[in-house]
């Protein structure tokens, strides 16, 4: 064998000092995928992770409004961009770099140059879980995203909506093709409580976890449609900041701590035994 050759292209790369790294995904838009990556960022955090969060919707980066931070991050040393921290939880979004309403316009390379920015030219330090939260639908992204770095899983989020499930099937099978784990299925908005006590079902509530059955996949939990989570994402607070003390901040920790376990489970049949507890 001659050993002049170009050198084989790297396949995904470790990144030191981060131990998960999990995409949060959706088949489709509007099913609050940010929403929940935003509040399980906070969940893990209260429950004592060391959390980052990157936000690769290109297309909406919410996540800088959601947490309430929206100034530039600062270059340190010759090209390390330094998280944001907020709320606990260190994170980089698109958002924060093309700041104001300009929508982005991207093209495959491009996405591909900043996911591996935000990955590997990130300050993130030494961090337990590393979120990202992807663009609704399937494709680039999640590409780049395989083709960097080893992936421990992916979240998948829908509503109890026929029409959702369809497309969240849609993102547990691009997952399956490019090997990455599925940690479980979230039901987002799940069913509405009105003043007096009624339960209105908006979206067909329970659907997400007979899918996530059907397809032998985890279900990790419902958070209920509730217009505190909007204002919260709205204003920069988000619903999990109150932990124990409401409901939804109840729902949100107790699907924080379900991805944890799966995710140390999905670890230790890997054979990478990393959790020191």
């Amino acid at each position: 064998m001659s050993h002049h050759h170009a050198p084989a292209p790297q396949g995904p790369q470790r990144l030191p000092g981060i131990r998960h790294i999990l995409a949060i995904g959706s088949g489709k838009g509007g099913v609050g995928k940010t929403t929940v990556a935003v509040n399980l960022a906070v969940s893990l955090s209260k429950l004592g992770h060391r959390v980052g969060l990157i936000d690769a919707d290109i297309y909406g980066p919410n996540v800088p409004t959601m947490l309430g931070a929206t100034r530039s991050p600062s270059i340190i040393g010759e090209n390390l961009m330094e998280p944001i921290l907020a709320h606990g939880v260190r994170f980089i979004s698109i958002g924060l770099i093309s700041p104001g309403d300009k929508p982005m316009i991207m093209r495959g390379p491009m996405l591909h140059q900043i996911i591996r920015q935000f990955l590997q030219q990130v300050a993130w330090g030494e961090l337990d879980y590393l979120l990202i939260d992807l663009p609704p639908g399937t494709g680039d992204v999640v590409i780049s995203l395989v083709q960097t770095v080893p992936l421990s899983g992916a979240v998948v989020v829908s509503t109890g909506s026929a029409v959702a499930l369809e497309d969240a099937r849609k993102a547990l099978e691009m997952f399956h093709q490019v090997n990455v784990e599925i940690i479980g299925m979230v039901e987002n908005m799940s069913q509405m409580t009105l003043p007096d006590g009624a339960i209105v079902d908006v979206f067909g509530a329970g659907a997400t976890e007979q899918t996530a059955r059907q397809f032998n996949l985890p279900f990790l939990g419902s958070v209920d449609l509730d217009p505190g989570i909007r204002t919260g994402g709205d204003s920069g607070l988000p619903a999990a900041l109150a932990g124990d003390a409401t409901a939804r901040g109840k729902e949100f920790l107790a699907i924080a701590e379900k991805v944890v376990t799966r995710t140390q489970e999905l670890a230790a049949k890997d054979g990478v035994v990393l959790e020191i507890s």
